[in-house]
């Protein structure tokens, strides 16, 4: 329910005559509810006029907004791109004013805004429509915005050098202040050269980057990029689909030594396989544990669909903290690599592990148990889907499972489990009492198939007998409700129910 201030908030936005007006008088504590009603309510120049007069020194859209979108994953929810442009037109505008006027800057101009911190604004959600600001065009946006700024600056000085050029031949213009940007940025090769020249203009728009996604880019874009980038206030670096190897990543991983900060680095689909061996394989796993061992603060790693077969003891060997999330799906564990991991200095410190894509139905599913006991007194979510996973594995599973008493999500999509299995895995994972999401898959009793089939044929929904996996849902909902966990979700989608961000842990 909406507070009286947040209805009169409202009121006062949706008429921009009166807002306007409204602004000279109203006491600035008024004015991040204002933002809030403007922005939910997509009156985007009400939101121009209120960032044109931000009378503090920071908006920060998670502070502004965080509070109002907690039913949603991310403020990507709320923000739309029109709202979003609508506050980066509203820099540059003030900016630009900045530029035009500077004796104004600090008097007569109400406007104090220093840093605008847009980070948060994750894109996870492909249903979505055209009229969300997805995290690419949000980068495209604020690139553009920083290039704008710069050239209208460099077009100021060219005239003010002009006016003010004394017997020295120097300008005595005053310089206006500028506006810090904090925001999380995603670029693949379409948007590299905007956002390219953007993070090399020195301007009063100035980017500051905190997580860093680069999609399908050369080694030497993205080195270029990285090293474009302020180190201060990194903490994530996420390269997938880069296609880098062995050599590509002994190349971009130096750059990242930088980053002080520097907390997450994901480097899924990055061709890394240590089962088709060259003269350069043993050279390059060593370069690359070397280069993970240069980053202190790392706490999440993420290595997916590279094949690491028997070498997990000698990359992650060098590192000098215990790794909190560790994500190995599709890497083709060995036994032994999952021993060393059960021995090591990471497993009672991991919170998120995922191994998807390994065949747990036979020697590997002993070494997981004893992983999962070395890992429960921290983990809070784990990931086995398309494990193979049979009821009778599940079955053998389960003790150790149910020793992780603060796990919170569970995802099993994938596996050849039936409705009786589905329903034993409910009761006994009931006595743990954090345990609020469970992605199970579609049970195999549900598909209008002939056995014998593979594992895998359990993956699709095309012969899926809808009218029977909805009876299993809501019988899986009813046995929730009556034991006092209807606050619990179980579901079969991955649509939004994706894996938790390991900062949201």
């Amino acid at each position: 329910m909406h507070s009286l201030l947040f209805l009169c908030a409202r009121r006062l936005v949706s008429h921009r005559p009166a807002t306007r007006r409204a602004l000279d008088l109203v006491p600035p504590q008024l004015f991040p509810v204002l933002f809030r009603a403007a922005f939910l309510d997509e009156r985007t120049l009400a939101l121009r006029d209120l960032v044109g007069t931000w009378p503090f020194p920071v908006l920060s859209f998670r502070r502004l907004l965080g509070h109002c979108c907690r039913r949603h994953r991310s403020l990507g929810e709320k923000a739309t791109k029109l709202c979003v442009q609508a506050v980066i037109l509203a820099v540059v505008a003030h900016l630009r004013r900045a530029l035009e006027e500077p004796s104004r800057d600090g008097s007569e101009n109400r406007c104090r805004l220093r840093v605008l911190d847009m980070t948060g604004l994750h894109d996870d959600d492909t249903d979505r429509g055209p009229e969300w600001m997805s995290l690419w065009s949000g980068t495209v946006a604020l690139a553009k915005a920083c290039l704008e700024v710069s050239k209208h600056q460099n077009e100021c000085l060219k005239r003010s050098s002009k006016r003010h050029k004394g017997p020295s031949g120097l300008s005595a213009a005053p310089q206006p202040f500028g506006v810090e940007v904090r925001a999380d940025l995603f670029v693949n090769a379409t948007s590299f050269g905007v956002l390219r020249d953007a993070l090399r203009t020195a301007g009063l728009f100035r980017l500051k980057c905190r997580d860093f996604h680069a999609e399908e880019l050369s080694v030497a874009g993205t080195v270029s990029l990285l090293e474009s980038l302020e180190p201060a206030g990194v903490r994530r670096v996420d390269l997938r689909f880069n296609n880098l190897g062995l050599p590509g990543l002994c190349v971009v991983l130096p750059h990242l030594a930088r980053f002080a900060d520097l907390l997450s680095l994901k480097l899924p689909y990055s061709n890394v396989n240590v089962r088709r061996w060259t003269a350069g394989t043993e050279a390059g796993l060593r370069c690359l544990a070397a280069q993970l061992g240069r980053l202190p603060r790392l706490k999440e790693l993420n290595l997916g669909s590279s094949r690491l077969s028997g070498k997990l003891r000698q990359l992650l060997g060098d590192l000098q903290a215990p790794l909190e999330s560790l994500e190995l799906a599709f890497c083709y564990l060995l036994p032994g690599d999952l021993a060393f991991l059960s021995q090591s200095f990471h497993a009672p410190a991991l919170k998120k592990l995922d191994l998807s894509g390994h065949d747990f139905s036979e020697n590997l599913l002993q070494p997981l148990q004893h992983l999962l006991e070395e890992t429960s007194a921290s983990l809070l979510h784990l990931d086995l889907m398309e494990c193979r996973l049979t009821d009778a594995c599940l079955e053998s599973l389960l003790p150790a499972l149910c020793r992780c008493s603060r796990l919170r999500c569970l995802g099993l999509f994938g596996n050849p489990l039936s409705t009786p299995g589905l329903k034993t895995l409910l009761r006994k994972t009931l006595l743990l009492p954090d345990l609020r999401l469970v992605v199970y898959p579609y049970p195999v009793d549900c598909y209008n198939l002939e056995p014998p089939r593979p594992p895998s044929a359990w993956l699709f929904q095309d012969a899926l007998d809808e009218e029977r996996f909805a009876a299993v849902a809501a019988e899986l909902g009813r046995m929730l409700t009556s034991s006092g966990r209807a606050d619990a979700v179980w579901t079969a989608s991955l649509c939004r129910h994706g894996a938790l961000d390991y900062f949201a842990l």
